[in-house]
């Protein structure tokens, strides 16, 4: 039997058996039509030869589309310069060599593609055929294999009439055999990401149509088998949108699951016209407000889940793919800034939306993202690095990638990150994947309740299968505040836990926390932070950049800050100089409030009165 007809005798048990989800927006192709629509010719993925004589035109006619030619050319030249790829693990992953060959298959790519210029196709070539090579993708950490599929898809179908006729049989065969042939698999188990609601669904999913879509009209039988199996599987995924468009697993993992998000889409859409209504699904119309509300002030995250350290807001290509998608000129703004201060993502060229005239409706300055994980922002005005921004979340603690941070805040003023959350650690140490009840995950400091900016019932953790939700939202001049009900965090010992943050007349952050304890308990009250900490008890001075922070109790009475050291040992990250502001209280008994004000040392800053209190069941 020949590997097509195999193929092909595959193909009912692996749709039968691929994940469903009903929704009334997406209609699955079958086999038999998947490819009744398909672009005859190469290239059809993401950017066709249409696009790209668009896109020449509008380079000439757009400075910062200009720029940012020049600086893919610059990148293109330093990359063309650079060994093939080879073969290299970090860890369980071979992601890294994934993703550089994904990074140098669209600069070059689209280099060559701009400017004819040979040595960045045979730059491409070069690396094509190297991991062409490899002995498999990895298929055991589906990621790599995924990304691998969607790097050689699209420099497959982009240089496919600049290689000779041998280079594509060497390219295809090592697609079909890498990829395709474990993309099967994927779906015939099928595999968890296939069933999963977070970002490796997007990923695979998205990684497996780019690679099957690229050999579409020489090898059909895997585009039949994937595309319908992909289109539905992803619904498992999108509907975690919904219903405002943010994403669990925090905003540095929403830029990986949107990314894949938009190549699934876009790769759909140029290479068979349609994406099957997966862009109709409730939130995604809506997603791009995530990151935009995410980014404080200064361009940092608000930082929660496993999101790297002090992580930046970076180029994000795929908000110029949603502007157009959904006719969102405002989704393109804040991208136009960052391509500005970074020109020369390929990605960026391609899906660039120029400005519109005319002013759109101002953003508001306060916003709830609802759904399994919530998230309230509240600042005190947009394009002011100085600006006094205030976060909190709510949500789950088995969410993908969470940490143990239900109620966990994050403050900046004055252009400094007050409040912080440390990010992940290292993925590699030992069962960091653990997240049971005893899991070892939650063995490690920047993962548990012990470094966020939460409260502790006798110095233990929150339970790891504690859910909690946001009860109150208001939005004001004089007031804005959100309070989140995470008593499920610190059963037995309360029976009513509840957490409030406010922003006060855009000049202060009032922390309030109210138990109703069971059984008299030890509470404690932490914010981690860079800045140097001077207290003299019921009040503490935070110094960072030459800037100034004030922290008073205002209640109860009598308690008093302490400083405590965030450090650890290897082989967890050191966070050296990181500092704990700490409250502890012994014994606590029946009902207790306990009240932080902050307040920036600004220096037309007014005096005023501490805020009257109000049980949070008023706010």
């Amino acid at each position: 039997m020949s590997v097509r007809a195999s193929i092909l005798g595959l193909l009912v048990p692996l749709l039968a058996g691929s994940p469903i989800v009903a929704d009334d927006t997406v209609k699955p192709p079958t086999a038999k039509t998947v490819l009744s629509t398909l672009h005859a010719d190469h290239p059809r993925l993401i950017l066709t030869d249409v696009g790209l004589a668009d896109l020449k035109k509008r380079i000439e006619a757009d400075p910062l589309l200009k720029a940012g030619r020049e600086a893919l050319l610059k990148e293109a030249d330093r990359t063309a310069r650079k060994h093939a790829l080879k073969y290299v693990k970090r860890g369980p992953r071979l992601l890294s060599v994934s993703r550089e060959c994904l990074r140098r298959v669209y600069v070059l790519g689209l280099a060559w593609r701009l400017t004819g210029e040979q040595r960045y196709a045979a730059a491409a070539r070069r690396n094509l055929l190297a991991v062409c090579a490899f002995k498999d993708w990895n298929p055991s950490h589906f990621l790599d294999t995924a990304e691998m599929s969607h790097a050689v898809g699209v420099g497959y179908d982009w240089l496919f009439h600049e290689f000779a006729e041998e280079t594509r049989e060497v390219v295809r065969a090592g697609l079909i055999r890498n990829g395709m042939q474990p993309g099967l698999d994927f779906y015939r188990r099928p595999h968890r990401a296939a069933r999963s609601e977070f970002n490796w669904n997007q990923v695979c999913n998205g990684g497996l149509i780019v690679g099957s879509l690229a050999i579409a009209e020489t090898d059909p039988a895997y585009a039949k088998t994937i595309v319908p199996a992909a289109v539905r599987s992803m619904p498992l995924a999108l509907r975690t949108y919904a219903p405002d468009g943010a994403w669990g697993e925090g905003p540095g993992y929403w830029g990986y699951a949107t990314r894949y998000t938009v190549f699934a889409l876009a790769a759909l859409d140029s290479a068979l016209g349609t994406d099957f209504g997966l862009s109709k699904m409730a939130g995604l119309s809506e997603a791009a407000w995530f990151p935009i509300y995410m980014t404080g002030p200064m361009g940092l995250y608000v930082n929660f889940a496993d999101v790297g350290e002090n992580s930046r807001r970076h180029n994000m290509p795929s908000l110029f793919w949603l502007a157009r998608r959904y006719r969102t000129p405002a989704f393109a703004d804040d991208e136009r800034v960052i391509m500005s201060r970074r020109p020369g993502n390929p990605l960026d060229l391609i899906w660039y939306q120029p400005a519109t005239a005319g002013k759109g409706k101002p953003r508001d300055l306060d916003r709830r993202f609802r759904g399994p994980v919530e998230v309230a922002v509240f600042r005190s005005a947009w394009g002011d690095p100085n600006a006094l921004f205030l976060s909190v979340k709510a949500g789950y603690n088995q969410v993908n990638h969470g940490h143990l941070d239900l109620g966990q805040f994050e403050l900046d003023a004055l252009g400094v990150r007050w409040a912080r959350d440390l990010g992940a650690d290292n993925y590699n140490l030992p069962g960091y994947w653990s997240k049971g009840p005893g899991g070892r995950r939650w063995t490690y400091y920047r993962l548990n309740s012990l470094s966020h900016n939460v409260p502790l019932i006798n110095d233990r953790s929150q339970d790891p299968m504690a859910t909690s939700r946001m009860v109150t939202f208001r939005s004001g001049e004089a007031f804005s505040g959100a309070v989140i009900d995470f008593t499920s965090a610190y059963k037995p010992q309360a029976s009513k836990a509840l957490r409030g943050v406010a922003m006060l007349d855009r000049r202060r952050a009032l922390i309030q926390d109210e138990f109703t304890l069971a059984t008299p308990c030890d509470l404690a009250w932490g914010m981690t932070t860079d800045a140097a900490i001077a207290t003299d008890g019921a009040s503490a001075v935070l110094t960072l950049d030459g800037k100034r922070l004030r922290a008073e109790i205002l209640s109860p009475a009598g308690a008093a800050f302490t400083v405590e050291s965030a450090e650890q040992k290897p082989p967890q990250k050191r966070n050296r100089g990181v500092r704990r502001l700490t409250i502890r209280l012994a014994k606590q008994k029946a009902g207790v409030r306990l009240a932080v004000l902050l307040t920036p040392a600004r220096p037309d800053a007014v005096p005023a009165a501490p805020p009257a209190l109000k049980p949070l069941t008023d706010w």
